[in-house]
């Protein structure tokens, strides 16, 4: 049957499909989205509620449990997480891969209104979702500042105007102002004054309550006229509280200003934020961070922030500066564009290729129409499902410029045999066509079958490599449909028999080359041939050889990749004050500016539900372009060393990942998670295992985010003397939070926005627990009652923040690798030192430890990596066995694999590079590659016995010396396919790299084995299958050839 016949004898209708094919894949190609890796992303919910003045005691058990109460009781949540410290609750929710975020939101809203009746009264605002994941770092920060105007004028602005617009863009799940200071009224009160006058704080809070409202009035409506009525109700300014009557003292008025001082101020005075580089310094402002829902694609999502930022600026004052601070978005198009020219490079090579074996422009021109022509044609599919042009498909498609040429190759070179016979085209392409055909389907679903273990990959990892696979699947079959219609149709138009003579010296000259290397190949193939125990020896001995490299080569997870971009956190001494904070934050940055890598910073510091310690702060880091600078991890190592030298604060710096596994931003890139329902044992276990992973030489930057070294005034109550002096310990708790807690006491409504009074006591009674004997509470006897007559206050320490992992207390110790350690050996030293400690009953079985984010991602990569390559190995096996009606044949085709298994670790051991996932792709692609040689091989052989009457060894030796020529060409387009990926140094080349290694280090080994070692594997085998016939009493296969009985005296000397 030949499939060709109709396309060849039918070149208008052959030419007319491929044509539709071009022009769709074309229309794709324009309309395809770009990103930097598939779209991999949880479902995840972060849900943040503000209390300010609540210690982080109050903050868990008041506001965390009872939301996580509910929350847990939400189908589809895989992890839930959750930080209480002083005055902020942030509960980061996951769900499972295959869930919906609208409907994850929907759940999550309805959790919130169902807890919301156990939420303390006095919450100024209600817990607030936002559809982002905490780990990642943001896709755009633009920085806000003004020469001239107040910082707490700006945030009005950027509040008002620009941040409610860019929330509206598609694909935004947050826009965060970082040292946002809102607009507000303080009310800064002199409690000892307050007491002077027989009156405590809640006073001062009640009357102002009352003074200062906006509500319904109604109105009027007479017979003609109708009216609203409304009042001066309302007290917008501080200026209008200073004169404001809060009670009468012997008949005379007793004013706010008597008692405390009135001023315009910022809501939340402990936010600071500051944009800086090199030129400018630092400068304080406001930071926009702006953060992307889970799924939604990044360049879409920043091209509609940027078209939209210049309307938005018209709406700002002259006086504001918007610069846009990390674009993230700059490294993806880099990367892409990038690989686009490496794909661009592989079509070139392998199209030379061609040319330096086939020495005929016109056999040229067939293959350099098929190979874009596949690769176009995918753009079509891609689009229908959905994907997008990113590093992995790019890179799937790369390494299909080398597959989908082996097709054309195939039949070029089968057609163009018969035609130097001096066949005529027609003919030659015919006869080639129908031969080569089932050889082409056969490579096809071969190569297909390889692959498609990697669509039943489950999690993040399969999620990932989906498009790779169906991408290259479609290629591939595009390809083979291309070879079978279009090239033999052009093959029987194009090619001409040219006599030898009638070519120029170049082309004799290679010719007499190539013969020459088959004959010399001919000679080394009967030595082998005839010496087939060695050659055994060699196989098996690369079959070792293969498990001690897999052993012995270092593992990974995903290659780290150079967004330009580093997130940092910074931790200070935990007693520290928001002053000392914001001095050692702006030191630290000044430092970092000096690195002649870093182009801007921006910095913010405060409790803002990013940050939930004051003891901590944020950086992010955007760096020069890649030709100005050395990698990230150089960058990041110097920066770590330079921050040492910055007193009192510590920098964890970590490289922004366009892949982000974990669902909480940690301090480093992995992390270990310890949790137990006893909070003590969990504190001194994780203390006791961080100081064993510190003397770990494969780990750097070794923490945990246990911080229990807080300092706390504790007031003791003393109830029965409270009871007789007529207080309750409400009363004391309101003259506390009145005092201290920055208590938001009223609201002043406004056309744009909602503006708080907040009360407190003036500066200078809040240095220290000594304001506290200032301190008086109200009492049903009348008379304030200082609090130091019913309580004692004592200074202890505390925990500055409290740690939940599924509603149980949690610690979370983070790590970094050293330089040149892999993942997998930093893995397993902490494992070592975990199980010697639960044997030595330092690490109790109630304390449960796991890795978490990529750690725990590698763990289940790892081991999967086996099972995934056993199932390829497994596929091939079954479809080549149907293929050939065989369960011999299929073995001596999987009989290549040892030898690329063995380049490809080799490959990975001499450049330094893990055996990580994209490795592990390679070792995949080349199972599909390899046997191709031995499916060529086989192929002619069986073809020789069966239809010339060849005895095994002379149909194998002929069929190798016949295939030579194609299967070092189909070898050298994959290994030339490949080579752009080794050896590419643009953005995102660290991505590529492990792919181009290990197919290039695969293919030149297997090559050199597998043109010997198949040919002694397929005469042993067959020698195997004719003896067991003999003993069976079957006849032997029949041969047309007088040397039979030599034949089967030769074939029982197998090993």
């Amino acid at each position: 049957m030949n499939l060709s016949r109709l396309f060849i004898l039918r070149p208008i209708a052959t030419t007319l499909l491929m044509v539709a094919v071009l022009i769709s894949g074309i229309l794709a190609y324009r309309l395809l989205p770009i990103s930097a890796l598939p779209q991999v992303d949880y479902p995840t919910i972060e849900v943040t509620t503000l209390y300010p003045g609540a210690s982080p005691d109050v903050m868990t058990s008041n506001v965390t449990a009872p939301l996580e109460r509910q929350f847990g009781q939400m189908p589809g949540l895989s992890q839930m997480s959750s930080v209480s410290s002083g005055g902020a609750s942030v509960i980061s929710l996951r769900f499972s891969l295959d869930m919906s975020m609208d409907v994850a939101e929907q759940q999550v809203q309805a959790a919130i209104n169902a807890g919301s009746n156990l939420l303390p009264s006095d919450l100024p605002m209600p817990p607030l979702y936002s559809k982002v994941n905490p780990a990642d770092a943001p896709i755009l920060t633009l920085a806000i500042t003004s020469p001239s105007l107040p910082v707490i004028r700006v945030n009005d602005l950027v509040e008002n105007r620009l941040a409610p617009k860019l929330s509206q863009v598609k694909g935004v799940g947050l826009v965060a102002i970082a040292g946002g200071r809102r607009p507000a009224v303080r009310i800064q009160a002199n409690p000892t004054a307050l007491a002077s006058y027989g009156m405590t704080l809640d006073d001062v809070r009640t009357a102002i309550s009352a003074a200062n409202v906006k509500g319904a009035k109604g109105g009027f409506d007479g017979p003609s006229r109708a009216s609203t009525i409304d009042a001066n109700d309302q007290l917008q300014s501080a200026a209008e509280y200073r004169n404001l009557i809060i009670a009468f003292k012997n008949g005379n008025p007793i004013r706010l200003s008597d008692v405390a001082t009135t001023v315009d101020d910022a809501e939340n005075t402990r936010l600071a934020a500051w944009a800086a580089n090199p030129e400018q310094g630092a400068q304080a402002g406001v930071i926009l961070n702006i953060r992307r829902q889970p799924g939604a694609n990044v360049i879409q999502t920043v091209d509609a922030i940027k078209a939209l930022l210049p309307q938005l600026k018209e709406t700002l004052p002259a006086s504001l500066d918007v610069q846009i601070l990390t674009d993230r978005t700059v490294t993806i198009r880099a990367s892409v564009d990038d690989m686009q020219i490496e794909l661009l490079l592989a079509i070139g090579l392998v199209v030379a290729v061609i040319f330096v074996f086939l020495r005929s422009l016109t056999a040229t021109l067939i293959p350099s129409f098929a190979v874009p022509l596949s690769l176009i044609g995918t753009f079509g599919v891609m689009y229908l499902a959905g994907f997008s042009i990113n590093n992995l498909t790019l890179m799937a498609l790369t390494i299909s410029t080398g597959f989908v040429v082996d097709d054309a190759i195939v039949m070029i070179e089968n057609i163009a045999r018969y035609v130097e016979k001096g066949e005529p085209p027609m003919q030659a392409a015919l006869k080639g066509a129908k031969q080569i055909g089932f050889t082409i389907i056969s490579l096809t679903i071969s190569l297909v079958a390889v692959l498609i273990p990697l669509l039943f990959m489950g999690d993040v990892v399969g999620r990932l490599f989906h498009e790779f696979a169906i991408t290259m699947v479609v290629s591939i079959l595009i390809s083979a449909v291309v070879s079978l219609t279009l090239t033999p149709m052009l093959c029987a138009r194009l090619l001409k028999h040219t006599p030898e003579e009638s070519h120029g010296r170049l082309y004799r000259a290679t010719g007499r080359f190539f013969d020459g290397m088959i004959a010399q190949y001919g000679r080394m193939l009967s030595w082998v041939l005839d010496h087939r125990g060695l050659t055994w020896i060699v196989f098996m001995a690369t079959l070792v050889i293969t498990v001690l490299l897999y052993f012995a080569v270092p593992k990974g997870f995903f290659p780290e990749q150079d967004t330009g971009t580093i997130q940092a956190t910074t931790e200070a001494d935990q007693s520290i004050s928001f002053s000392a904070m914001a001095e050692r934050q702006q030191a630290l940055v000044a430092k970092l500016l000096q690195d002649p890598a870093v182009k801007s910073i921006s910095s913010f510091i405060g409790v803002d539900g990013t940050n939930t310690t004051l003891n901590n702060g944020r950086l992010l880091i955007d760096l020069k372009p890649h030709g100005q600078r050395e990698g990230v991890a150089d960058v990041v190592l110097r920066l770590t060393g330079d921050s040492n030298q910055v007193p009192g604060i510590r920098l964890y710096a970590q490289p922004v990942q366009d892949l982000t596994i974990e669902d909480r931003q940690a301090r480093t890139q992995y992390q270990l998670l310890l949790s137990s329902p006893d909070i003590d044992l969990l504190s001194r276990s994780t203390n006791a295992l961080v100081d064993r992973m510190h003397d770990l030489h494969e780990l750097l930057d070794v923490s945990s985010d246990l911080q229990s070294q807080g300092r706390q005034a504790f007031v003791q109550i003393d109830r029965a003397q409270a009871s007789r002096l007529g207080v309750s310990v409400a009363a004391i708790d309101t003259a506390l939070y009145n005092a201290f807690g920055q208590r938001l006491i009223s609201t002043i409504f406004t056309q744009s926005n909602q503006y708080r009074v907040v009360l407190e006591v003036a500066p200078q009674f809040k240095l220290g627990p000594e304001a506290l004997q200032s301190i008086y509470v109200s009492s049903t006897t009348g008379a304030p009652v200082p609090l130091t007559s019913v309580a004692t206050i004592e200074e202890r320490n505390m925990a500055l923040s409290v740690n939940h992992v599924g509603q149980l207390p949690a610690a979370t110790i983070s790590f970094n690798t050293a330089p040149g350690v892999s993942l997998g050996h930093a893995v397993k030293a902490v494992q070592d030192v975990m199980k010697t400690m639960r044997d030595g009953g330092q690490l109790p079985l109630s304390v449960d430890a796991s890795f978490q984010g990529a750690a725990l991602a590698f763990q289940a990569s790892l081991s999967n990596t086996l099972l995934l390559v056993l199932a390829a190995i497994i596929t091939m096996y079954i479809v080549l066995g149907v293929l050939y009606e065989s369960t011999i044949h299929p073995i001596t085709i999987l009989s290549t694999l040892p030898s690329a298994a063995v380049g490809a670790l080799l490959a990975l051991l001499m450049f330094g590079l893990d055996l990580d996932i994209i490795a592990i792709i390679g070792i995949v692609l080349l199972i599909g590659i390899v046997k191709k040689n031995a499916i060529m091989m086989i192929d002619f052989a069986l073809d020789a016995q069966r239809e010339e009457g060849l005895n095994a060894h002379d149909a194998i030796y002929q069929a190798c010396l016949l295939r030579f020529r194609p299967i070092l060409m189909t070898t050298l387009a994959a290994l030339l396919g490949a080579l752009p990926l080794m050896l590419g140094t643009g953005v995102g080349s660290e991505l590529r790299h492990p792919l181009g290694v290990t197919l290039v280090g695969g293919l030149i080994v297997s090559q050199l084995l597998t043109l010997f070692t198949t040919p002694v594997i397929y005469l042993t085998f067959e020698g195997w299958v004719e003896r067991w016939r003999v003993k069976r009493g079957l006849p032997p296969v029949k041969l047309s050839h007088p040397e039979q009985a030599e034949e089967e005296r030769r074939l029982g000397e197998a090993p």
